[in-house]
């Protein structure tokens, strides 16, 4: 499995964990931290500091991946990107 496929998977466990804090949230974490500097990660990064409810450091995650802030559903974003990933 290549680590967008990894990405895409946690995401979805995250969404099937009901975007909560747990160990989910934790695998997403930790796997957005083991590739910074990739806009993906970066990306999910933000979403996990979202959800954590840390918006000054979601904010920091949403630059590094060169992305506006987003204020929308947790579940409209996840999904979003997980369509970004799936696309070649």
């Amino acid at each position: 499995m290549d680590d967008l496929q990894q990405l895409d998977r946690a995401l979805d466990r995250l969404a099937g964990a009901g975007f909560a804090m747990g160990p989910e949230w934790e695998a997403l974490h930790d796997l957005c931290q083991n590739h910074e500097g990739s806009r993906s990660f970066d990306a999910a990064h933000a979403l996990c500091h979202r959800i954590e409810g840390d918006h000054a450091n979601a904010g920091y995650w949403y630059r590094r991946a060169g992305r506006p802030v987003v204020t929308g559903s947790f579940e409209s974003e996840a999904a979003a990107l997980r369509a970004e990933i799936a696309t070649p």
